[in-house]
């Protein structure tokens, strides 16, 4: 097994931990996607960049009857994609939809303070950083990430064709054309110490961070979500994975095993560099923006919140690494809990208001995951740095 140097000391850590799971976490971080890196070599040799967004949007929009301008591997990745996998269950998905309308404000707390913030402390910091995605333009990266949420978890919206499944596919496609553009333009990634940007152990780890390791997050913002509907939640997310690229073979089975891949693959990976420092307060201060404060004062009240919640969410000692403003006396997740134990009882006290309520939120989170003209769009970036790319 060839071992990329900077996971040398986190491996045998993490071996210690749990020796199978870490072996096969380090032997991924090498390897890329071989159907979606396919698929990008070929529109690069035949397509010109203006005219990718037509091929792939004809190709989803027509997945069931190919059109003929779709590339033979495009073919292949739509045709293996469309196959629904026997062990995910729609009526389970519906559980977790369920779920999801009824807490979207907490996962979106989540999202933002925990899950994110964690899995831009491993070296996926470092591609977003050269590509400078992020620091340019973290709003809009913060809500691609709710966009996807928001679609995954909508009746129906996994169904090869419907928007959860096509966006999954663009982003696994958008991921591929990165790790092709940073190996022809970049100097900067070192394979020999970094291994594979975005590689396959990468993919598993964001897929675990934002199922299991968000779902733990949840769970302290006081968020109503029981055993079955944690479990389908992950269950969800688990054929997103796949969609996007996670070989089956490496893929988390329930919660639990969602959560001990996180474990092990964070304790896997280096500790954070001044990348995921950039990184990590860039998500923090491109928050607050997303959430529709635009004036200065607000912003800066807003993100001291958004540091202190994620403070409270990833500990005291990450959040030390990352360079976060020091924490306060006065704790936000037990107000958080308890507004959240108010908006239980509502429920049962008085239902109608309750799921008023719910939608209200649900409807606020659909407005700040809006990308407007590049909501439904499968343009890929052009050049390995962003500022030199076409639009996207």
């Amino acid at each position: 097994m060839r071992i990329p140097c900077c996971y040398v000391e986190g491996y045998e850590a993490a071996r210690k931990m749990d020796p199978e799971l870490a072996e096969m976490y380090i032997r991924h971080t090498t390897v890329g996607d071989p159907a979606a890196d396919a698929v990008v070599e070929e529109l690069a040799a035949t397509a010109a960049p203006k005219d990718v967004h037509g091929i792939i949007r004809a190709t989803f929009e027509h997945w069931g009857d190919l059109p003929p301008v779709t590339p033979k591997s495009l073919r292949r990745l739509v045709a293996a994609s469309a196959v629904v996998p026997d062990w995910y269950d729609p009526e389970v998905a519906m559980d977790a939809t369920r779920a999801f309308l009824r807490n979207s404000d907490m996962v979106l707390g989540g999202l933002i303070g925990g899950a994110i913030i964690e899995g831009f402390s491993t070296l996926i910091s470092k591609s977003f950083r050269i590509r400078s995605r992020i620091v340019t333009n973290g709003v809009r990266r913060l809500k691609q990430n709710l966009l996807q949420l928001v679609e995954q978890y909508l009746p129906g919206g996994m169904e090869p064709g419907a928007d959860g499944w096509s966006l999954s596919l663009r982003i696994r496609l958008v991921h591929a054309q990165v790790r092709m553009l940073i190996a022809k333009e970049s100097d900067e990634w070192d394979v020999g110490r970094y291994g594979m940007p975005l590689s396959a152990a990468h993919m598993l780890l964001g897929a675990a961070t934002f199922s299991g390791r968000l779902m733990q997050h949840v769970r302290r913002l006081g968020a109503d979500f029981n055993d079955r509907e944690r479990e389908a939640y992950v269950h969800v997310w688990r054929y997103t994975a796949l969609l996007m690229g996670v070989p089956e073979e490496i893929l988390f089975r329930d919660y639990a095993s969602a959560v001990q891949t996180f474990r092990i693959a964070a304790r896997c990976e280096p500790p954070p560099d001044e990348d995921a420092i950039i990184m990590a307060n860039s998500i923090i201060n491109s928050a607050p923006i997303v959430l529709g404060f635009s004036e200065p004062r607000e912003r800066r009240a807003k993100a001291k919140f958004v540091y202190q919640v994620s403070r409270e969410l990833i500990g005291d000692d990450q959040a030390d690494r990352l360079k976060f403003p020091p924490g306060r006396w006065m704790k936000e997740l037990p107000f958080l809990r308890l507004r959240s134990l108010g908006d239980k009882l509502l429920r049962w006290v008085l239902p109608r208001l309750g799921k008023r309520r719910s939608s209200h939120r649900f409807l606020n989170m659909m407005d700040v995951s809006n990308l407007g003209e590049y909501e439904h769009s499968y343009r890929l970036p052009s050049s390995a740095f962003d500022e030199n790319s076409r639009a996207w």
